[in-house]
């Protein structure tokens, strides 16, 4: 195979991904979006095999070692892809971003011990200088994505009693001080390394860069967890990249730098919809107040409640509902009975839409994700931009285990969530909410919305509730 042949195939594989990204960026191209990026990495994959063998002078020297951990790792995240619900797959993601950074890391060190064996220098002669400032950043960034990943792991899981997997944001006296500090010790000894080859140097780098992973996750809150999840999936991509100069891989260096530049857009576009500053969230809160969304203690105070068949007769005799969906619509596993809903209202002349917030539930997208699940049409999802302006006019809207996003403590000054965008359902003429119970949401801020006069709360599980108001509406 020719190196003119290698690279024809590695573009073709790039121009994939590119249109794998491109493909999901909306719901309707998504399903063709994946086939792209399938397509994309099994044409990277078998070129990169055949050029193995092919430097191995036509033997496949280690190659069964390759084809063996191809197998496992595809088997692993066949069943898991198969097993996971909807409601864990931002932890799926974020041990998917932990597994690339460690194998960013793994790479990085068996360069390190074998250059000849990577094609980086000859045998018994130094790494060029520039490979070692390659191989620092990438295995270094690599480093911090795996330990972050880990923190956001147990952070998005919710079922851990380690502090540090706790949503409430770890803070002490310093920290920032020390971050900062650490952060220059991580530079100092990977430049060390890059003048003199130091093998000490290095690895010390590699434990300070998992130190700092865990220190830039641990003081984001829970509420800010969509943000982490699009940024510790940029890191993935550069750590990627970083690696491919190491190895002089144009694939690496594509693929890598696609996703780490895609998933650093997205972390803008998550901080602006919640209005955190891009800087503090990359750099863990630094200059921030990262303990601003704690728990607030809500003093007793009333609400008007009703059953499902009070929210059915609502909605039935409605000409326009906007449902907005949340995490809660996601534990209860209830987005078919949701689009049931839809499909009765529908049925009887009622003009049905669904609202999503950027950062609705655990993950960017977590919401599209699980209406597409249900097959919701997609003409009736609405992005906050779109539908905002409809809720004055809007008959009715349902908010189904949704909190934060809703929450008109964002308009008030000195709200730890004012100034973030939110859906203004609480100008719609009449608004149900479902939700198990008056706890606060991710922010842990009480939602004025729930006291309001026009608010009826209906209390339970959204999946019983929303499939009572299907039996009740005529």
């Amino acid at each position: 195979m020719s190196m003119n042949l290698v690279t024809l195939l590695y573009l073709a594989a790039s121009v994939c991904f590119i249109q794998a990204l491109k493909g999901l960026s909306h719901p309707t191209t998504s399903i063709r979006g994946n086939l792209f990026g399938m397509a994309g990495m099994a044409i990277a994959v078998l070129t990169t095999a055949a050029l193995i063998v092919q430097l191995a002078g036509g033997r496949a020297l280690g190659l069964g070692w390759v084809l063996l951990g191809l197998l496992v790792g595809g088997t692993a995240g066949t069943i898991m892809a198969r097993r996971v619900e909807m409601t864990k797959m931002p932890e799926l993601v974020a041990f998917m971003h932990s597994m690339i950074g460690l194998a960013a890391v793994f790479i990085g060190v068996a360069a390190v011990a074998e250059p000849h064996a990577f094609g980086i220098a000859a045998r018994g002669e130094p790494i060029p200088a520039g490979n070692r400032l390659e191989l620092f950043l990438g295995a270094a960034i690599g480093a911090i994505t795996f330990s972050g990943s880990v923190i956001a792991f147990g952070k998005l899981s919710g079922k851990y009693k380690f502090r540090l997997f706790q949503g409430a944001p770890v803070v002490f006296a310093g920290q920032h001080k020390l971050n900062l500090v650490l952060g220059l010790l991580t530079i100092a000894l990977g430049l060390l390394f890059m003048a003199t080859e130091n093998w000490a140097a290095f690895f010390a780098m590699l434990a300070l860069a998992f130190v700092m992973g865990v220190l830039i996750i641990i003081p984001i809150g829970g509420a800010d967890m969509p943000v982490v999840v699009s940024m510790l999936n940029s890191y993935s991509g550069w750590a990627a990249a970083g690696i491919g100069f190491s190895l002089n891989n144009s694939m690496l260096i594509i693929a890598g730098s696609l996703v780490g530049s895609s998933g650093a857009i997205l972390s803008y576009i998550m901080c602006k919809a919640m209005n955190r500053s891009f800087f503090n969230v990359i750099l863990g809160g630094f200059g921030g107040d990262a303990g601003a969304a704690v728990s607030q203690s809500a003093v007793q105070r009333s609400v008007k409640s009703g059953s499902a068949d009070d929210a059915a007769f609502v909605l039935s005799n409605a000409e326009t509902v906007v449902i907005v969906p949340g995490y809660g619509l996601a534990v209860a596993r209830a987005q078919h009975a949701v689009k049931e809903l839809a499909a009765k209202l529908t049925e009887k002349g009622v003009t049905v839409k669904y609202a999503i917030h950027p950062v609705a539930g655990r993950m960017p997208g977590h919401m599209n994700v699980l209406l597409a699940e249900a097959e919701v049409p997609y003409d009736q999802v609405f992005e906050m931009e779109d539908i905002n302006g409809e809720f004055g006019q809007a008959d009715v809207a349902i908010v189904l285990g949704a909190n934060d996003v809703v929450n008109p403590a964002a308009l008030q000054k000195g709200s730890p969530i004012y100034g973030m965008p939110i859906l203004e359902a609480y100008k719609a003429k009449t608004v149900i909410v479902n939700k198990r119970s008056m706890a606060a949401g991710y922010a842990g801020l009480d939602n004025e919305l729930f006291y309001m006069d026009k608010t009826m709360m209906v209390f339970g599980d959204a999946k019983k509730v929303v499939e009572e108001m299907v039996r009740a509406v005529e």
